[in-house]
């Protein structure tokens, strides 16, 4: 809607409407506005006065009392005018640096994951792109806890298809890392080794507890500073990582032997397990976690508690959470009460049986009672109600300290 004023009212509000004087300015009483080029400079002399150079005198330079308008160089009238100061045009900053793309290949005790993100500083990182292949390692140790040739020779394969599809999407930086499974082979270092000279391929293997610190970070990164002090849990294949602390960086971390595979291979021979079995790996699990708790409390109670891992995505869904396909960003709770109901259903069935369950893959079905035990249990021990499923968890937090450390653009 347009407003309209009546000439009346305008005259009012403004006063007289200016008249056309002969030289084609307009006149206000007892102001002269030139025509535009009158005032094309910004450096103005009194009417009359001769502009030597160098001795012009700007607007308000005028004795007290001295009347008159003021003119330009050339010598036409002027009003009372005050000159601008020069504008300095000021350089916005640049637009963000085209992405880089990044790959990480994350060898775990369950699958080898290659994820290639698109990432430059001040942004989240993009997937571009993610593959798994569920070569469990962890399953492949020998009892002298070496891993086998043939669990050499099938990571040695997967790892050149891997590095094949990272060049084939245009990968700049790629970082490799392995987690439990060869952290704790016998042979890991003969293992590596390999793996360089045949791949070309240098894999990192993390220590436990840096495990849990970037962890926390990807935590961290994603939930932001306003959700205070946070308590970070991630069941992998191997190990059980928790993680507290208020800055990007932990205050408490550990790393427990509680991954769901392990103990599958370990404590549950049957399937489905036992009640005498179930009873068993709870003691265990408890016997490991409580000496974290008073660590963790002496830091002070975490404000939100939040879990990561396929695990307790998968618990989360079995207890009623969205599915993964609605996407990152749709919050997801997992309440005590809620997985203990779920943990009960899952022990009771074979692990052919869980496929049947929501988010539940065939991949995972055998060894999602145990995550379920360490879940309930550590849960417990924690006097943790419930926890918010994060979306991003170790590849992240990797990618997210290798895009720290990298000059982009």
């Amino acid at each position: 809607m347009r407003l309209r004023f009546s000439p009346t009212a305008r005259a009012e509000k403004d006063g007289p409407e200016p008249v056309a004087d002969a030289g084609g300015g307009r006149v206000l009483p007892g102001v002269v506005v030139p025509r535009r080029s009158a005032v094309a400079s910004t450096t103005l002399v009194p009417a009359g006065a001769a502009a030597s150079p160098g001795a012009s005198a700007t607007a308000g330079a005028a004795s007290p009392g001295a009347a008159g308008p003021l003119a330009g160089p050339d010598g036409t009238a002027a009003s009372a005018v005050v000159s601008q100061p020069r504008a300095t045009a000021v350089a916005l900053p640049a637009p963000p640096a085209q992405p880089m793309r990044l790959g990480v290949i994350d060898i775990g005790s369950n699958t080898v994951h290659l994820l290639v993100v698109d990432a430059h500083h001040g942004a989240a990182p993009r997937p571009a792109a993610s593959v798994r292949v569920p070569l469990r390692l962890v399953e492949l140790l020998d009892d002298s806890g070496a891993l086998s040739v043939s669990g050499e020779h099938a990571l040695v394969d997967c790892i050149l298809d891997l590095r094949r599809q990272a060049d084939e999407l245009a990968v700049f930086d790629l970082v490799a890392f392995a987690t439990s499974a060869l952290r704790d082979a016998t042979n890991s270092d003969d293992v590596l080794a390999r793996l360089r000279s045949v791949t070309g391929v240098g894999v990192e293997v993390l220590p436990g507890d840096d495990e849990a610190r970037l962890t926390f970070l990807a935590v961290r990164r994603w939930l932001g500073w306003s959700a205070g002090r946070l308590l970070a849990l991630d069941i992998g294949g191997g190990s059980l990582e928790i993680g507290a602390g208020l800055d990007e960086e932990p205050d408490v971390v550990a790393s427990l032997p509680l991954g769901a595979s392990r103990l599958t291979r370990d404590w549950l021979t049957t399937d489905p397990p036992s009640q005498r079995e179930l009873s068993a790996l709870r003691r265990y699990v408890r016997a490991q976690v409580a000496p974290v708790v008073g660590n963790l409390y002496h830091v002070g109670e975490p404000t939100r508690a939040v879990a990561t891992s396929k695990t307790f995505r998968s618990l989360a869904r079995i207890a009623g959470a969205e599915p993964y396909s609605r996407g990152p960003y749709v919050r997801r709770v997992l309440r005590r009460t809620d997985l203990e109901a779920a943990a009960k259903v899952v022990c009771r069935m074979s692990s052919t049986e869980r496929t049947s369950l929501p988010g539940v893959s065939a991949s995972r079905a055998a060894q999602l009672a145990a995550g379920a035990v360490v879940a309930v249990e550590t849960m417990d021990l924690l006097s943790v109600d419930e926890v918010e499923i994060c979306p991003w968890a170790l590849r992240e937090g990797i990618i997210l300290r290798r895009l720290d450390t990298l000059k982009l653009g």
